[in-house]
């Protein structure tokens, strides 16, 4: 037997051990189990807590379920490890109870000894404690020994931020917003951070320096504001001065900059444009000093930033020397040398390498004013002076002239904690006793230093001691101790990116305690000596957002030393040491801060809601507001606060409105609040959320009246009466009604309603857009036959023959119909429209008349100039006729009938004059509104007056409003066959009250299912329909939909009456059929009018497809009439423009024109011929100017005359062509040949001559040569040729033509790279290459410069081609950039 050894080290069978463990594993389950259960006998809590310290978590709701054993202090750490807060920075408190204690986080009670009830919801909310916002849980605030590991050791945030929490500061960061809450709250470590506006990064780590250097901080704080010198938003020092106070003071998590960048006289938009820091540091200082002139801090800046240093020559013959003294806020250390492929490895080596001096020799020797003669000198710098603040800048931004790009240098460079400067001091040369020359130019050295003109004597600068005094010329020369030369690291400003952006924070010592903090914008954090080595650069340490893979791009860009000395090392000044005004100041910003908490706190308890109000006055329109009401106000009170927010005092009493919970979207009220008049508004919106699924309506009431109550579940039904009899539909009256109520009962309560028979009544449903349903069953409920919240149904009730009839076919189901189907338009008429013409039979003769209507179509088209005189001699017959007729006419009033019906062309009166004029008399009824038949004659004139003649014709119209006829209507086709009734089903008419908000899109008629219609798209090629089909007919005549019109005037801006219609018309009716209805109105036929329709912007659009419906417009939707031709089928309107290839503009518009389908070049010539004459005064020949393709400004292809539209050239809406003039006989008779637009560069008199065309018998480049040669005189040997650039005219600079084009190029052809010349229009400069360029003086070569640069900016092209420039750094001193309103 296998012997195995047990739990005590003795051998006993493996079958034994088996069992023996077997039996240890069901102890164990079974004991597992029996705790289960008697954990499942117990009772539990649950917890629903909402957290109301924010609106972004106010909508979150945590949910514990715990045993009812559980105690009150375990529930809050539970909270607290749920919600991510520190325990005991929060209270618990009733939800449902306002007048309840917050429960004791330190309470040791049970649950449900302390009110919780087991089984059911309990609901709590957490709330601020003491006025404080809950502290947010972090790694930091843990205690130190939690982790088990010491302060070094934690992990902890170096560099930059991760992406989902901070604003990024380029285009290289992500940018989500951050949580406003996040800043309410100060850091763990004491300090306060600083919000990032967008990009300003680099400005949150300059400001965190100075506010951590406690000379500038103290010198700050000792400055005083004057109100009545400046305004204090535009006082930088004061603005500074208010937020080192807020990050001293202040207990928020971080702070906003905005003030201090509005004192710099930024706006917005400077937030978003990333700077350098050191040049931020510079023009800073700048406006510093400049805003404290004649104040004690004038000199501040250089008493702690500015150093001094020599630059000097010295002759190596004989030891004279030449030197200036420069000043410096900062040094610059180059990272590395020009031209090296190995950077400097610390600080030192960088120092050593900036003040070793070079030796000018060979063609750089140095003129020796001594020896008289270029001699060999050493040029170098020397420090005389160093700061107290001790700035150096590396310079990790270079440019690679590889690849002409700017590039990071990332290499790695140490940098000393203290910084021993001595041995940088002691390194000149053994000076000869020669006399020394000081020059009193200033030069500053690599950009970066500060030069001032001073005098020879320098130590008579010493009067302040402004640093540490190293003056090598003085005779007796005293050095300070070693010591006084020893700088102390405390600031690191670290860049994390590309050469392209990135990221800025500092990394700064405070001199209280010695301890190193991040400053990453609103984030501050402890860090160690290890996190400032990581910042040294190069391939060790880690690694930053964009870290390559050979060195981490996170490394230090600025370094600040102070100097130890402790006579001068000062100490921040403290609350109790503040001087007076500094005070003052702190207290205005901690009342100001509070103000601000308690405005949160009232913003966080304020429910903001929409809230809706038919006003009574205001033309019965639904007006739209924001209430917000405090959760604690009643709903008596809020009902007060919507009264006066409505505007309601004085037109209904208080006691006449009240509140009721509404859904805007359904137009459904959803219930009432009756005898809840002291409810809190909290309990009745369901607490204060960021959004509300629902809305209030403030309803009102006549004194007379009732409210009616609304109860839950009942649903809203609009009930609209239709009388058959006069064809009208009432406004909707509102009925609230039960889903399981039945059709008869629901009958019964639209007959108490309406008093209407219920025994007689018919009940439609209009469940959705194109649904009408009768409702006949009577037993069955509202909910099956599809009601939903809110409902729309039209009642008839009536003794008519129409109920016998089926439903698709009744009266009744036509009316409803057109009624859902009738849109309301305005159009706007021509500015002189030549008002409405007797008839339209005059534009087209009856139907029994093809063979004229044939001729006028093939003939001569008529002019507008003659159908103008038409109308108008039509009209004064007609007035004269109305006049002696009057007794016997009697034209309808226009309130007869809510629609009016206009006859079809098709039906033929018996007498054609008599008929024509009593339709004529009745459109003007119809239009002006006549009134009894003695008005007649009135009405004619007034309507003529009102609708003057138009004097002007088509193409003077279009020729001032070249606006570009696009076919943007994308008209449905899917309803242009749709049909509801024929002529033959008469005219049905329906109210003036049409419900503008009704169904507006078409109902299929039953009817006419079988007539469906349908359009060939291999049709549409010119994006047009004719009006005509193959008989000459209109189009219109096939049916006869819905169109009613009324005249309206609409003041314009300038003052001007803008003559309208308001037009109701059947959105199933096609454009044409829309446009021969208009015809009476425009006054024309219409072929000779256009439609625009115009948009919201304000573009207009022209509509062409004219068996199109206008299925696509919906109420109010504006048309726009303008007069001209309207295309037909095949024809395509053309933009002309003249090209003027020598002109400063060479691109002019001339004519709209019409081309058709397979016209010749030559006949649409003919057609340009006349209008070119009438509107442009160009009287030209046909065979002097010819028709090219235009590509944008480009010439293209020359079109030849026998050419055919669609054939030979293709053609398409809007299409533009270029008609060019031409001084001799057209030389372009073949598609072989090639036009070439040439122009000479003479080089000796810095000028390009005019255009000139070369024609091509073939592509090549030895035939462009000669004909060039031939042209210019320039010896075939010595002709060189460029292709010229970008678009026509191909400008370009003379300054940069001679060498900037690729000149000469060697092929053989033309259409090969890299010319390309394929087409005709390309651009050819050609030279002399024996001919040199013009020598020109500095002044001459300026001038020259200037004047081209003026040429280029008028016609639109740039000297030279430059990558975008970034936007300078600036600080305003009086408040902001000047603004050119020339510009504007």
């Amino acid at each position: 037997m296998e012997m195995v050894p047990s739990e005590e080290n003795q051998l006993v069978p493996k079958e034994v051990m088996f069992w023996s463990c077997r039996q240890s594993i069901f102890d164990e389950m079974k004991k597992r189990f029996s705790q289960i259960e008697n954990a499942a006998e117990e009772p539990r809590v649950l917890c629903i807590v909402q957290d109301t310290t924010n609106s972004k978590t106010v909508n979150e709701r945590l949910t514990l379920n715990l045993p009812a054993s559980t105690t009150v202090s375990k529930l809050f750490g539970d909270v607290a490890r749920q919600a991510g807060y520190l325990s005991g920075t929060f209270d618990l408190a009733w939800g449902n109870t306002a007048a309840m204690a917050p429960l004791d986080h330190t309470s040791e009670m049970s649950l449900t000894a302390s009110g919780f009830e087991a089984g059911k919801r309990n609901f709590l909310q957490l709330t601020d404690k003491d006025g404080e916002q809950p502290q947010i849980a972090s790694d930091e605030s843990a205690p130190a020994d939690s982790s088990g590991l010491d302060d070094s050791s934690q992990e902890r945030f170096i560099g930059p931020l991760p992406r989902d929490g901070t604003v990024g500061c380029s285009s290289d960061y992500s940018s989500p917003s951050y949580s406003y809450s996040s800043i309410l709250n100060k850091s763990e470590t004491g300090y306060v951070g600083l919000v990032n506006q967008a990009m300003t990064c680099y400005l949150n780590s300059l400001l965190q320096t100075l506010f951590m250097t406690p000379e500038f901080r103290n010198a700050l704080y000792n400055w005083e504001f004057e109100e009545s010198e400046e305004e204090p938003v535009n006082s930088i020092p004061y603005q500074l001065q208010r937020l080192f106070v807020l990050l001293q003071t202040s207990k928020k998590r971080a702070i906003e900059t905005t003030d201090v960048t509005r004192s710099f006289g930024w706006d917005s938009s400077e937030a978003w444009q990333q700077h350098d820091v050191q040049e931020l540091c510079r023009v800073m200082f700048d406006a510093l000093e400049q805003k404290w002139k004649q104040t004690e801090q004038a000199d501040l800046i250089n008493q702690l930033y500015q150093g001094k240093l020599k630059d000097y020559v010295r002759c190596l013959e004989c030891g004279y020397e030449s030197w200036r003294i420069d000043t410096y806020l900062d040094i610059p250390l180059v990272i590395r040398p020009f031209g090296a492929s190995q950077a400097f490895c610390s600080v030192e080596e960088a120092l050593q390498a900036f003040i070793q001096p070079e030796t000018l020799d060979g063609a750089n020797q140095y003129f020796c004013e001594r020896c008289k003669k270029k001699c060999d000198a050493r040029k170098g710098l020397r420090f005389l002076h160093f700061p107290y603040l001790l700035t150096l800048q590396l310079k990790r931004f270079d440019f690679d002239y590889t690849t002409m790009h700017r590039i990071k240098l990332n290499d790695r460079m140490t940098f000393p904690e203290e910084l021993d400067m001595s041995p940088f001091i002691d390194v000149e040369d053994e000076k000869s006793p020669q006399t020394e020359s000081c020059t009193d130019s200033g030069a500053e050295n690599e950009g970066s230093c500060h030069s001032d003109q001073m005098s020879n004597d320098f130590s008579t600068d010493d009067g302040v001691d402004e640093g540490i005094c190293l003056d090598s010329t003085s005779t007796e020369r005293v050095l300070k101790p070693k010591s006084s030369l020893t700088f102390e690291l405390f600031s690191v400003m670290v860049h994390s990116g590309s050469a392209a952006g990135g990221h800025y924070y500092a990394c700064i010592k405070s001199f209280s305690d010695g301890q190193w903090y991040s400053f990453n914008d609103q984030h501050v954090s402890k860090i160690t000596q290890d996190d400032i080595r990581k910042t040294y650069g190069g391939s060790s340490g880690s690694r930053g957002y964009y870290s390559s893979a050979f060195a981490s791009s996170t490394n230090a860009y600025m370094l600040i030393y102070r100097l130890k000395d402790p006579t001068r090392n000062a100490k921040y000044l403290g609350a109790d040491d503040f001087p007076a005004h500094i005070k003052r100041l702190v207290q205005k910003e901690k009342e100001s801060e509070e103000q601000e908490k308690r405005q949160r706190e009232i913003e966080r308890n304020t429910c903001k809601i929409k809230l809706f109000c038919m006003h009574p006055v205001k033309m019965m329109m639904m007006m739209e507001n924001k209430l917000e009401v405090h959760k604690d106000k009643t709903l008596l009170e809020a009902t007060e606060m919507a009264y006066k927010l409505m505007e309601l005092d004085g037109v209904v009493p208080l006691d006449c409105c009240r509140l009721v919970k509404y859904d805007e979207f359904h137009e459904y009220l959803e219930r009432s609040y009756e005898g809840e008049e002291d409810t809190p508004m909290g309990l009745l919106l369901g607490g204060v959320k960021s959004s509300y699924m629902f809305d209030l309506l403030l309803e009102t009431r006549r004194p007379d009246q009732v409210f009616q109550p609304y109860k839950p579940g009942e649903v809203m039904v609009k009930v609209h009466v239709v009388n058959l009899k006069g064809e009208t539909i009432a406004s909707p009256v509102s009925v609230r009604a039960y889903l399981n109520q039945s059709i008869s009962e629901f009958k019964q309560l639209i007959a108490q309603v309406t008093e209407l028979s219920a025994d007689t009544m018919r009940v439609v449903l209009e469940r959705c857009y194109n649904d009408l349903r009768l409702l006949y069953v009577p037993n069955k409920t509202l909910k099956a036959e599809g009601f939903f919240r809110s409902n729309k149904v039209f009642v008839e009730s009536s003794q008519s023959a129409d109920h016998q009839v089926t439903f698709t076919d009744s009266h009744l189901w036509k009316l409803l119909d057109r009624h859902g189907n009738t849109i309301r338009l305005l159009v706007s008429l021509p500015e002189q429209s030549p008002g409405s013409l007797a008839n339209r039979t005059i534009f087209q003769k009856a139907a029994g008349d093809p063979e004229e209507s044939s001729e006028g179509s093939k003939g001569n088209r008529k002019s507008v100039e003659a159908i103008l005189e038409e109308s108008t001699e039509k009209l004064k017959n007609l007035s004269l006729q109305q006049q002696q007729g009057s007794s016997s006419d009697s034209p309808k009033s226009s309130d007869a009938s809510d629609f009016e019906h206009i006859e079809s062309p098709s039906q033929e009166p018996a007498s054609a004059s008599s008929a024509d004029n009593r339709e004529l008399e009745n459109r003007i009824g119809v239009a002006g509104g006549a009134g009894p038949a003695s008005g007649g004659g009135g009405a004619s004139s007034d309507q003529d007056a009102q609708f003057p003649p138009e004097e002007r014709s088509d193409s003077e119209v279009n020729n001032d409003r070249s606006t570009s006829s696009v076919d943007s209507d994308i008209l449905s086709s899917s309803h242009s066959s749709d049909t509801l009734c024929n002529a033959d089903s008469g005219p049905i008419q329906l109210a003036n009250g049409l419900d503008s908000h009704s169904i507006t899109s078409s109902r299929r008629s039953k009817a006419h299912e079988g007539k469906k219609e349908t359009w060939d798209t291999a049709e549409e090629d010119s994006g047009t329909d004719s009006e005509y089909d193959e008989n000459g007919k209109s189009k219109a005549e096939a049916q006869y939909l819905y169109f009613k019109a009324e005249p309206y005037t609409q003041e314009e801006g300038s003052g001007e009456a803008q003559k309208c219609l308001l037009v109701h018309v059947d959105k199933r009716i096609t454009l044409s059929a829309f446009k021969q209805n208009l015809e009476p109105f425009v006054g024309i036929a219409s072929t000779q009018f256009k439609v625009f329709r115009v948009y919201a912007n304000s573009q207009e659009f022209e509509s062409v497809r004219l068996n199109e419906t206008l299925s696509s417009f919906s109420d109010d939707n504006k048309i726009t009439i303008r007069l001209g031709r309207a295309l037909k089928k095949g024809e395509y309107r053309v933009k002309v423009y003249q090209l003027l290839v020598n002109d400063q503009e060479p691109c002019k518009f001339l004519v709209d024109t019409v081309f058709a389908k397979g016209m010749t070049v030559r006949q649409s010539k003919e057609e340009l011929l006349p209008q070119l004459k009438d509107q442009c005064k160009l009287d030209l020949s046909i065979d002097r100017f010819r028709l090219r393709k235009k590509t944008w400004k480009n010439p293209g292809t020359v079109f030849l005359d026998y050419h055919v539209y669609e054939e030979d050239i293709n053609i398409s809406s809007n299409w533009e062509v270029f008609l060019e003039v031409l001084n001799e006989p057209e030389k372009m008779k073949s598609m072989s040949q090639l036009a070439v637009l040439t122009r000479r560069w003479r080089p000796a008199q810095m000028k390009l001559e005019p255009f000139q065309e070369v024609v091509l018998e073939s592509s090549s480049v030895e035939e462009l040569k000669e004909k060039l040669s031939e042209i210019s005189g320039i010896l075939l040997e010595n002709l060189e040729f460029a292709k010229g650039r970008g678009t026509f005219p191909c400008d370009i600079s003379v300054m940069e033509i001679h060498q900037d084009l690729d000149w000469n190029p060697k092929v053989s052809t033309l259409n090969v790279w890299p010319l390309y010349i394929c087409d005709d229009g390309a651009v050819v400069f050609y030279r002399d290459s024996t001919e040199e360029p013009m020598d020109l003086s500095e002044d001459e070569r300026s001038e020259l410069l200037k004047r081209e640069s003026s040429r280029l900016l008028k016609t639109g092209h740039r000297v030279s081609y430059s990558p975008r420039k970034e936007k300078a750094l600036k600080i305003y001193l009086d408040g902001g950039p000047a603004k050119d309103t020339g510009l504007d």
